[in-house]
């Protein structure tokens, strides 16, 4: 039975000179507690000491470090009596994959939540090749998806290239809105829209799933361990993410996608009797550096977790790293704040939390292991204070690291060469089409070369009817209007930033004024060109046709010049 009064401490008092040793009651770590602060200010030790005191509680949890450090220090915490408690979920250990799929055993009404959590991961990682077309196809995809029975990530790219595989995920479709954009919508799809819009999609996820480091952990279709059952068995998930050995990009992916099935868990806590609900433990979530898994699901976990006994510890550096909804919610819902040294910025955004007893000049001006802070105490909060951290809590004399490694790799991974194996049988079994080729590197077709003068006049000498002037088809061979057509509004903001980003408001300024110019003298003489009619008398000199050459026209059309 849990203690509700047992105290995690993490600190210590430093007035007058005294240093008492204080923490925070396990009944009060249900409304989360929010770190900020500096590099080397002393958060991650923070974050250790309170997961060490978890682990010798006998206290379930999961911590995500993306640096990794701190996660593997905590592995020589680990006592001997939990060593086969603990999941390590390592992804750089290539050798031993482990099995994560996100897409696994989620309910029809929990859908949502993991396709936002996924949408949000995507548009942070792609912010500036997102476009509202990607989204509303990836949307489906994956909610088509979430239905067929073994769905992994993999299934993405082959809903576009495997005609086959598409049938039976769209068969198996129960939700009617997705549904009818597979059997209408996609299927109506003109060859040029598959082609500008699924090779964006297919390009940028099989940057995950192309990578055996990530295809190995999520092309899985049944998950090694039960986070669920973690939570009400108090097991422990260490999450090593360091970005250093698994690339930035990767650690942001599995560690939303992570952070998302944890809350999901949380939540199928909700189908229990209150009675049977207020009997099960609860269960503390770490994350170090959560900006980097902090999306709209993320707010809606701050938000919602305190229903489900999903208590939250979260970490960073500054403010600025948090979009403004996931802001709103730390703030909104957060009871206890922990501030070390921070800039000037966020001095002047935590001075409304502990003034007047503290100004951001004091703020800015801590030393190293000082914090100011707001303590939850009895479901009320507390008036600032000042404390120092407790130094780092002393390691056993014996590590159990070896043995928790080699315990989670004999119960929670396999073999490397079986699942990739296992992969490849999966995908050489499947009907695959080519991959749609992008519009952009069609060949295009050759431009005609104008006519000559004398060419010119020998079919004004014949009788028959009137050819069209050079000057429109020509015009109509060198002018891209697809392009033009088929780009949506978010494409262009795209590409305007990039054009932004790299010449300066100004150039750009003069540089569009400039195309506009050109092309305005372009429609004008080919206008007047055309309106002219053609004559046959064989002695009236024809006017030589309008030429620009083709290289000119390209860049003009490209925005080049």
């Amino acid at each position: 039975m849990e203690n509700p009064e047992r105290v995690t401490y993490f600190a210590a008092t430093d007035a007058r000179g005294k240093y008492v040793p204080f923490g925070i009651k396990a009944k009060d770590r249900d409304r989360h507690m929010y770190v900020i602060g500096k590099t080397g200010m002393g958060k991650s030790t923070l974050l250790e000491n309170m997961a060490i005191q978890d682990l010798r509680n006998g206290e379930g949890f999961a911590f995500i470090d993306p640096h990794g450090g701190t996660v593997e220090r905590l592995l020589d915490y680990i006592p001997e009596d939990r060593v086969k408690d603990v999941v390590y979920f390592a992804p750089f250990d290539m050798e031993h994959p482990i099995a994560f799929n996100v897409m696994e055993d989620v309910g029809y009404d929990k859908r949502h939540l993991v396709v936002s959590g996924l949408m949000a991961t995507f548009k942070k990682i792609w912010e500036d090749a997102w476009s509202a077309r990607m989204e509303y196809i990836l949307t489906n995809t994956l909610l088509a998806l979430l239905e067929y029975p073994d769905a992994t990530l993999l299934g993405v790219n082959r809903m576009y290239t495997d005609k086959t595989y598409r049938q039976k995920v769209v068969d198996n479709v129960k939700d009617p809105v997705v549904k009818d954009f597979w059997t209408k919508e996609f299927a109506n799809y003109g060859d040029r829209y598959t082609q500008e819009a699924t090779p964006a999609i297919q390009n940028k996820v099989g940057q995950f799933t192309g990578n055996p480091l990530i295809r190995n952990i999520i092309g899985q279709s049944k998950s090694s361990f039960d986070i669920r059952t973690m939570m009400d068995e108090k097991k422990i998930l260490i999450i090593n993410l360091s970005k250093g050995l698994v690339g930035e990009t990767n650690m942001r992916l599995l560690g939303s996608m992570l952070t998302t099935r944890i809350f999901l868990a949380a939540m199928s806590r909700a189908d229990l009797p209150a009675d049977k609900l207020a009997r099960l433990p609860h269960f503390y979530f770490y994350v170090d550096e959560f900006q980097n898994f902090a999306n709209e699901t993320f707010a809606e976990i701050l938000s919602e977790a305190r229903k489900y006994k999903l208590n939250l510890v979260i970490a960073h550096q500054y403010i600025e790293q948090m979009e403004e909804e996931v802001r709103d919610a730390v703030f909104g819902n957060v009871g206890t704040t922990v501030a070390f040294r921070v800039g000037p910025f966020d001095a002047e955004v935590l001075e409304t939390i502990f003034m007047p007893k503290f100004t951001k000049e004091d703020i800015v001006g801590l030393d190293k292991r000082q914090i100011y802070l707001t303590l939850m105490i009895d479901g009320v909060g507390s008036a600032p204070f000042s404390a120092v951290t407790i130094p780092p809590i002393e390691p056993p004399p014996v590590s159990s690291r070896e043995q928790v490694i080699a315990e989670s790799r004999a119960q929670f991974t396999a073999l490397r060469a079986g699942i990739e194996n296992a992969v490849i049988e999966e995908l050489a079994a499947s009907e695959a089409a080519p991959a749609p080729i992008d519009a952009r590197m069609r060949k295009k077709p050759a431009p005609r070369a104008p006519m000559q003068r004398e060419e010119i006049k020998q079919r004004e000498a014949k009788p028959s009817a009137p050819k069209p002037p050079v000057q429109r088809e020509q015009a109509k061979e060198f002018i891209p209007r697809p392009s033009a057509a088929t780009k949506s509004p978010e494409d262009l903001k795209s590409i305007l930033r990039a054009m932004t980003a790299k010449t300066g408001a100004e150039r750009e300024q003069k540089k569009s004024q400039h195309q506009q110019s050109l092309k305005g003298a372009l429609t004008d003489v080919i206008a007047r060109n055309s309106q002219q009619p053609t004559t046959n008398n064989s002695q009236q000199q024809p006017k030589q046709p309008f030429e620009v050459p083709e290289d000119a026209l390209r860049k003009v059309f490209k925005g080049e010049i």
